[in-house]
């Protein structure tokens, strides 16, 4: 079978690649999993071009002139959907932003009967963060536009992971080879598993370091190495990657207090010390500073790569609305929105 990456992956991609005979196999983005290595080489290629034009005076492009983006987000989020807004904008398209605490929603209406409401006024990308793990596939079949999964409940953010691996590939060259360590609330988190999938995929090793009650129960099958201890999950790490206790999805209580967690799962100095001396350290945000991490770390330019995933996050979010606006829908007749086969 032939490989249609193979043409464009043998030369760096910048935005001057006639990527017109480029089909991306995908309608949607909602998750790593079911990408390919190839596939993800393809995206951070692209957003790796993005960046460049980012980062010129003049950032806008016309790529997607005559596009509609409608961002719905059914949890509150400003790094992530302000990051879509912007990558829209500057591809030239049309960004709509749905406020949902002031949408039918609130008044009774199913998100399936919005999403057939949107779907009769033709946007042509969706992007949708929900509560709950699975929704955005379900509304990804009552649809015609594409939609791009900006978290689902603790299911997958693959735009993070992928900002996280751009994040990774420009500062050390590659992902291959590489030991990450991901600590924290690995439990609850929707980046953890983006990250761990994408990770295993391109050939790095992954640690998670966590305590018992921060971990799933099946963590053995997502192909890592698991630790409880700090400094013996960091120890050799080329990349340390810490996660935000997300307070608002534990019913219960995970940790005896935030002054303990952090001494024995905050990243400071010391602990930072067991990984290689050139380690970097990231984090998708929000932080919570003294929790997670050492504020005067986390602001350490040399070793924290925190502010550049951010604007890595504009560039990989323009890379996935350009490849999705250029699929070509198979199916004429367009969604089934009964959901019957």
């Amino acid at each position: 079978m032939i490989n249609p990456y193979s043409p464009i992956l043998m030369a760096p991609i910048s935005l001057s690649t006639d990527l017109s005979a480029f089909r991306f196999p995908h309608p949607h983005l909602l998750g790593i999993e079911g990408l390919s290595p190839e596939e993800i080489t393809l995206l951070l290629d692209l957003a790796d071009a993005y960046v460049a034009q980012n980062r010129q005076r003049d950032k806008k492009s016309d790529v997607l002139r005559g596009r509609t983006i409608i961002n719905l987000f059914f949890e509150n989020s400003t790094r992530t959907q302000t990051s879509f807004e912007l990558a829209g904008k500057r591809m030239g398209g049309d960004v709509i932003n749905m406020s949902v605490s002031s949408s039918s929603i609130k008044k009774g209406e199913t998100m399936i009967d919005t999403a057939m409401t949107l779907n009769a006024m033709h946007p042509d990308v969706l992007v949708v963060r929900h509560p709950d793990a699975g929704a955005v596939k379900l509304l990804s079949e009552k649809v015609n536009a594409a939609v791009i999964n900006a978290g689902d409940g603790r299911h997958e953010h693959p735009t993070q992971a992928l900002l996280d691996a751009l994040t990774i590939k420009r500062r050390k060259g590659h992902l291959d080879r590489l030991t990450v360590a991901i600590s924290g609330d690995i439990l609850h988190s929707r980046v953890a598993r983006s990250n761990i999938l994408l990770l295993n995929l391109m050939g790095a090793r992954v640690r998670v370091v966590a305590p018992l009650t921060l971990l799933p129960t099946d963590i053995d099958r997502f192909g890592v190495e698991v630790h409880h201890d700090m400094r013996e999950g960091l120890t050799g790490c080329d990349i340390v990657m810490m996660l935000r206790l997300q307070t608002e999805r534990m019913h219960g209580m995970f940790v005896p207090s935030i002054r303990e967690y952090f001494h024995f799962f905050g990243l400071d100095r010391e602990k930072l010390s067991y990984a290689k001396p050139d380690a970097l350290v990231m984090h998708p945000g929000p932080m919570n500073r003294g929790v997670e991490i050492d504020s005067e770390l986390a602001d350490d330019i040399n070793r924290s790569v925190i502010r550049e995933q951010v604007e890595m996050g504009v560039a990989v979010r323009m890379a996935c609305l350009d490849v999705l606006t250029r699929y070509d829908a198979p199916n004429p007749s367009g969604p089934n929105p009964s959901g019957a086969a």
